[in-house]
């Protein structure tokens, strides 16, 4: 069996760990956070190494509440995002805080990575579906010698991806008769009203979303040669930032749609049906204890995860 292994996107979890720290928040019977589920679904699919990116000042807190207990389960490997971790010849702009997005996040997996890996979130939970749909494409059909980078996508149905207690962002997609993604377009503050769904773009003007629409949920099956692209165009898109920018990111999705629309990648887009949960507002917590409490009751999960 093909190696896979599953990046999970943790530095920005939060300076601090305990009380107010939502990718913390327990929502299963025994204290469960949203990220065990993921590790627990991934696993199940076949992915047998777990890579965290987190910041070095958070790793002595995050080993201790939750790397090594997973390590009893699964190798585990860490990655460190920096604000520092810059290419050669550039430097932190005076006034940025933050690191650089999704892009340098996977970028910091150079080195530590060296098989197909699928990128999640920490704190979405995303269904059993979906991982075992990429796991499948990535064992079985992803091609590392192709011309073009051959990926995948887990493929959300946007009514199945928002909150009730306000908008969210969402990569909404738009997806070829051959199934393959032909554009990610990030969209934000999408949220149902009593006329339906209402949505803007970054700054601010309306723009009309589908309920039925795909979007992404920033759930990529890449293979290892994925991170030299992102090493190689780095340098550019520091470049293009304009003086006074801080706040500017370098993310996956506009990553890939640019690599898209230029010929040089190549994504199918594998649709689950599954309903997406996660802690973006304070409010939502109580909503997801109830949904995991009833797939446990369906019998999705043990009562005890690990």
């Amino acid at each position: 069996m093909k190696d896979t292994a599953l990046v999970i996107m943790a530095a920005g979890i939060g300076s601090r760990f305990g009380g107010g720290i939502k990718q913390l928040e327990p929502v299963g019977p025994g204290g469960e956070i949203i990220m065990d589920y993921s590790i627990h679904d991934a696993l199940e699919a076949g992915f047998n190494r777990l890579v965290f990116v987190i910041r070095h000042d958070l790793e002595k807190d995050f080993r201790e509440i939750i790397g090594n207990r997973i390590e009893k389960i699964a190798p585990v490997s860490y990655a460190f995002q920096e604000l520092t971790d810059l290419p050669e010849g550039f430097c932190v702009p005076a006034g940025r805080k933050k690191p650089w997005g999704t892009g340098q996040a996977i970028l910091s997996v150079r080195g530590v990575v060296k098989e197909p890996f699928l990128v999640i979130n920490a704190d979405d939970y995303y269904g059993k579906e979906a991982f075992g749909r990429i796991h499948d494409y990535m064992v079985n059909e992803m091609d590392e010698t192709a011309p073009v980078y051959d990926m995948c996508m887990g493929g959300f149905i946007l009514s199945n991806t928002l909150s009730e207690n306000g908008g969210v962002t969402r990569g909404v997609c738009e997806v070829g008769a051959d199934g393959c993604l032909e554009r990610v377009t990030e969209t934000y503050n999408i949220e149902r009203t009593a006329q339906g769904l209402r949505a803007t773009d970054q700054a601010g003007n309306p723009v009309s979303v589908r309920a039925d629409q795909h979007v992404s949920m920033n759930m990529w099956g890449l293979p290892a040669s994925f991170i030299g692209e992102l090493e190689r165009e780095f340098p550019v898109f520091l470049s293009g930032l304009k003086e006074g920018d801080v706040k500017s990111e370098y993310l996956l999705p506009s990553i890939i749609d640019q690599m898209i629309r230029e010929g040089r990648a190549r994504v199918r887009v594998l649709e689950t049906r599954d309903r997406w949960f996660g802690v973006t507002y304070r409010e939502d917590k109580e909503s997801v204890t109830a949904a995991i409490r009833g797939l446990i009751e369906k019998g999705v999960y043990p009562e005890k995860l690990f």
